[in-house]
């Protein structure tokens, strides 16, 4: 097995995890949120997005959740922006780290950005050079990258040039989204060694769904072949609002398991991680389908 050292997890749980949910949770339970995960470790916690309450209510307290969460040193706090608007308002409320997404399906990026992929890589300059002026971070995600729930099947050249796009945007990290949780081991490996003959793989991050419980085993595929970022959301929450059908994301706490397991460092708490998964669901009523927050909350957590 190709084992890293070191993998860092980008926990999207926040914003991603919280986005689809018919009911709203209260702001101060999300800053609750968010504090526990950084300070059970996790380098990166994407916080909210900015995008018009009306396609997202569940974030339409984006601005207030950044004002009141805590800033630890060291700890990155994303926001999710979907035009210049969006990267305005976030740079307003001290956003330090902005992400982009288009998809690598035409169909899929009309229904989301109400654009064509052209389009949106426009529209995105004006707002990476926004990012540049305040000396800010740029990620980008490429959604719909192993399928479309409208169209099916996506090339993988559209995505390498995608990948290419955002990088010359002045994105420092793009990560690549299996948005409805259908791609398997085979796809995942052949992507990230395409990908790898054209860019640094250290800069390129998998963002797993769990739709059909493949979610591990194509992080573990990825682990093989090179990656050492991957994006996963505590306690497995999560679906996309305009992928129908599309479930949770890879969870945090089984990714963070299995890489504990395998003698891999991730500086982040597995039971302080379990403990802010627990707390969120208890609050809010949630049943999160990690299945390593269900064992560790049953018995005497093993795993560090």
């Amino acid at each position: 097995m190709n084992k890293p050292h070191r993998v860092t997890v980008y926990e999207v749980g926040p914003r991603d995890g919280l986005q689809n949910l018919a009911r709203f949770v209260p702001t101060d339970t999300k800053v609750d949120f968010i504090n526990a995960l950084s300070a059970a470790g996790l380098p990166a916690v994407e916080a909210t997005s900015f995008v018009a309450p009306k396609s997202i209510p569940q974030l339409s307290d984006a601005g207030e959740v950044m004002a009141q969460i805590k800033r630890p040193e060291g700890v990155r706090f994303p926001a999710l922006v979907p035009n210049s608007l969006g990267v305005d308002l976030a740079l307003a409320a001290g956003v330090e780290e902005v992400a982009i997404f288009i998809a690598a399906s035409e169909t899929f990026n009309r229904s989301n950005l109400n654009a064509s992929i052209a389009e949106s890589i426009e529209c995105f300059r004006s707002v990476a050079e926004r990012v540049r002026e305040h000396e800010g971070r740029l990620r980008g995600y490429i959604a719909t990258a192993f399928g479309c729930p409208y169209q099916g099947e996506v090339e993988m050249g559209t995505v390498m040039r995608l990948t290419g796009d955002l990088f010359k945007l002045g994105c420092t990290e793009v990560s690549i989204g299996d948005t409805i949780g259908t791609a398997d081991p085979d796809q995942v490996g052949c992507m990230v060694e395409l990908l790898g003959t054209e860019f640094d793989l250290s800069t390129i991050a998998l963002h797993l769904h769990d739709t059909y419980g493949r979610g591990l085993a194509n992080a573990l595929t990825g682990l093989n072949a090179g990656i050492v970022v991957f994006d996963a959301a505590a306690g497995g929450l999560g679906g996309c609002p305009y992928a129908p059908g599309a479930s949770g994301n890879l969870a945090t706490e089984d990714l963070v398991a299995m890489l504990h397991q395998l003698g891999i460092e991730t500086g982040v708490d597995l039971p302080a991680l379990v403990e802010a998964s627990s707390r969120l669901a208890e609050v809010t009523g949630l049943q999160p389908p990690s299945r390593a927050l269900a064992a560790l909350t049953r018995c005497e957590p093993v795993l560090a």
